[in-house]
């Protein structure tokens, strides 16, 4: 890949005046630094590594929209069967928390049956910042009083200098900037939220030290639209060991984003995915070893097909490929007891870092693939028999705009 990258282009000026045999060129760039207008243009000369528009995925109160769209159509799909349905709502203030949750009914509902509930009974909630990432803003909650008070907590937090200010109303959903401040959330800045029910209880390993963990999926998505799950995954852990919401809201063991742990803790949480134990805690039967996590890979691979599916049919105006656009995505899911996966979230230029030095072959086996199935067919470069093999083809459709 890096020999590719670093062959010499001319620039997008250069080449604004297109003859018919001009040469191809492959911008590779922050999002923000992309010539959408350009590739726009040049379909058919310039291929980028991003599309322009694809916040139904990587927004999370539009990709709860875009499963809740979904499972109406299809209520017997894979995707309505392992996406924790929510809620999302609108708040500037915390004084207006009420208001803004006059049509949660499901909330609703499950406070006043926790009102009468012990605590481990209770039905617990995640809340999430919509626009927020690297687990920023994240919490739990299981009445109205305790959500109440984080919203609260966050406004008497340090403002927001003028410039980052500045910074959050330029977004739209399809920039990489983190909206977020410390470790809160600017409520007056950031207003869109989604609350989902708490995932209980995760799968955990005693050879894991009974630390929650989430599935990190590198995805590459090319043109209008083929879509390849790379499998070789990671399994991130926690910082601490995982206790019950009711025995404790300690985040450290809740949350499963490394980039949260500080340099002591990290080392030991990133994990490749297929050298977890081979077989599950509890397990009966004969099923053969690491049978398991076969079974998890083709329901990731199915997942991940219906919900790019969806997003580009259901939500086209807030997901729109492109011919000459590839886009490497980071898809987490967690796995509950029972080890059946959940989608939690659709990271745009994922966080490679994460994967830590011991691991980064995995970063750049994904990178190889990536260059065999998007590059080397744009620039008319014959694949080899090799190409692509780590990744599955999980999606072939039509969009009209190969």
């Amino acid at each position: 890949m890096t020999s590719i990258l670093r062959a010499p282009t001319q620039s997008t000026e250069e080449n604004s005046q297109e003859p018919g045999n001009s040469p191809r060129i492959l911008e590779v760039r922050q999002y923000e630094s992309i010539e959408f207008e350009h590739a726009l243009q040049h379909p058919k000369n310039v291929l980028i590594n991003a599309y322009v528009i694809r916040k139904a995925l990587i927004r999370k109160h539009y990709l709860l929209r875009t499963v809740e769209n979904w499972r109406v159509k299809h209520p017997d799909s894979v995707l309505a069967r392992h996406f924790k349905a929510g809620v999302d709502f609108e708040v500037d203030f915390a004084e207006f928390l009420d208001d803004a949750l006059v049509e949660a009914y499901e909330l609703h509902e499950s406070f006043a049956k926790n009102e009468t509930a012990p605590r481990e009974e209770r039905e617990w909630w995640i809340l999430k910042p919509g626009m927020s990432d690297r687990g920023q803003g994240i919490r739990l909650f299981s009445s109205m009083e305790e959500l109440q008070e984080i919203f609260e907590e966050w406004e008497e937090e340090e403002p927001l200098t003028d410039e980052e200010e500045e910074d959050i109303r330029s977004q739209d959903g399809d920039g990489e900037k983190a909206l977020a401040y410390g470790d809160g959330i600017i409520t007056s800045q950031l207003r869109h939220f989604i609350a989902q029910p708490y995932i209980h209880p995760a799968l955990l390993f005693a050879s894991e030290g009974n630390r929650k963990f989430h599935i990190r999926t590198y995805v590459l998505a090319v043109g209008g639209l083929n879509v390849y799950v790379y499998r070789d995954m990671l399994a991130l852990f926690a910082a601490e060991e995982y206790r019950a919401p009711w025995d404790s809201t300690d985040l450290r063991g809740h949350l499963t984003n490394t980039c949260l742990q500080d340099s002591s803790v990290h080392e030991g949480s990133v994990r490749r995915f297929w050298d977890l134990d081979e077989v599950l805690p509890n397990a009966t039967g004969t099923g053969e070893p690491g049978e398991w996590k076969e079974k998890v890979f083709e329901q990731i691979c199915e997942l991940t097909a219906e919900t790019f599916e969806a997003a580009a049919r259901g939500m086209s105006i807030h997901f729109q490929t492109l011919p000459n656009a590839f886009e490497v995505f980071g898809l987490d899911f967690m796995l509950d007891g029972e080890a059946n996966p959940w989608l939690l979230e659709i990271n745009a230029f994922p966080d490679f870092r994460q994967t830590g030095d011991d691991l980064m072959g995995v970063v750049q086996g994904f990178f190889d693939d990536t260059i065999d199935l998007a590059v080397k067919p744009f620039f008319g470069i014959e694949k080899s028999v090799d190409d692509g093999r780590n990744s599955r083809h999980v999606l072939d459709i039509d969009l009209g705009r190969r």
